[in-house]
């Protein structure tokens, strides 16, 4: 049996054109002789009625608030809503189908309600639906506890219900499909040259989920990577191939062109604070374990992390900036915040060890006069800080230097 997992979010099934093109992907790998699984996620965006975020505010609005055990029953409707409407589609179009919640599809989950993590995927169920019908459709973002509760695996979990369903079932491919052609070298709506790729290592876009790129969730694509199963992120508005995503190895008669390019796309995150704490005497050694010690116990994230040994520089996200400096004052600590930054960041499996990458990133930026405030590099990323009122410019200004848009 040849198994494709498709995955269509929520702007995918937001609106009857939208759920046509669906049905019409569906329809074309069908006949290309695969049996479909396809993982859903709630419809639309905020505002629109299942989505959600709507669901949330559906509590919030009336100043509500709910225990995270019944949050994520409540969550769960809104990918079983899509399943439900997507399944009557099929059916009216003489196409056979079936629905599975997450749990019932095999996802067994620990109890962390809102960010659950997949402990085990026994597709028994989905294996014996597949052999009754064309047909298996499947609810992301949600699986189910020891106790046998709902629970939901965090934002972009949906992709993640679909690489590890793909992984379980020994599935050919999973087709990832969003509302872009395919995985492009920076953000469309800040970089106008920016443009589509055909061929991304797993490294490669792993890197650009992490540092901000929102079109694949970074867990995804670890499950990909650890089971080696190919992923291709695709338009559900086009016929276009979109992306492929897979290890150097599988691109075939491309593999040269994936060498020999060292930059592969520019990402940002936005809305960060940076923390620079200085030793004043006595207790600098101890200085690092009580910074990065105290984020810790009051739940604070910590980013782009520079040790000294006169004391440490990192970021947080601006939410954060006022709970974290209170930490460090209460510790006797004098920590200087500049909040308002970026994080930009150029990435490419290409990048360890050729010379002049760090040059031209300093040349494109100086030649804007933007003030890098921070930097650090990994064997596939460089990043640099700099003031949230500079990183539109920067973006463009990076894109343009590594010719991306070529």
């Amino acid at each position: 049996m040849r198994i494709l997992v498709q995955k269509f979010g929520g702007t995918s099934l937001s609106t009857p054109e939208a759920r046509g093109k669906v049905i019409s992907h569906i329809r074309r790998e069908l006949d290309n002789g695969y049996r479909l699984v396809v993982v859903v996620s709630a419809m639309g965006r905020k505002g629109d009625p299942y989505a959600t975020d709507t669901l949330l505010d559906l509590i919030a609005s009336e100043g509500g608030k709910l225990p995270s055990r019944e949050q994520d029953l409540l969550l769960s409707c809104g990918e079983i809503i899509s399943a439900a409407k997507l399944c009557s589609l099929l059916k009216e179009g003489s196409i056979s189908s079936v629905v599975l919640t997450g749990a019932q599809a095999g996802f067994r989950t620990d109890s962390q309600f809102g960010n659950a993590r997949i402990l085990d995927i026994v597709p028994t169920r989905v294996l014996e639906e597949l052999e009754r019908s064309d047909v298996v459709i499947v609810t992301g973002f949600q699986g189910q506890n020891q106790d046998g509760d709902f629970t939901t695996l965090g934002r972009g979990g949906s992709d993640t219900s679909a690489t590890a369903l793909g992984a379980a079932l020994h599935a050919e491919m999973v087709d990832i499909y969003t509302d872009v052609d395919g995985i492009l070298t920076a953000d469309p709506r800040i970089v106008e040259d920016a443009r589509p790729l055909d061929y991304v290592s797993y490294a490669e876009i792993c890197n650009m989920a992490h540092q901000g790129a929102k079109v694949i969730h970074p867990r995804a694509v670890e499950i990909a990577m650890q089971s080696g199963i190919p992923v291709r992120v695709r338009s559900t508005f086009s016929q276009s191939e979109g992306t492929l995503v897979a290890n150097p190895e599988g691109f075939k008669d491309v593999q040269l062109g994936i060498v020999d390019r060292y930059v592969t796309g520019i990402a940002y995150v936005a809305n960060v604070t940076q923390i620079k704490v200085e030793s004043t005497g006595d207790g600098a050694d101890n200085l690092q374990l009580q910074v990065f010690k105290a984020m810790a116990e009051n739940a604070i994230s910590v980013d782009f992390i520079n040790v000294t040994p006169s004391g440490t520089v990192y970021t947080v996200f601006d939410s954060d900036s006022a709970k974290a400096q209170a930490v460090l004052k209460e510790l006797g600590l004098k920590p200087q915040i500049l909040s308002g930054c970026a994080k930009v960041s150029v990435i490419g499996g290409g990048i360890n060890g050729v010379p002049g990458i760090m040059a031209r990133i300093v040349e494109a930026l100086t030649e804007q006069k933007i003030q890098i405030l921070q930097s650090a590099d990994s064997n596939t990323t460089i990043w640099v800080l700099v003031n949230k009122e500079d990183m539109v410019q920067a973006l463009r200004a990076l894109h343009a230097k590594f010719e991306l848009g070529k």
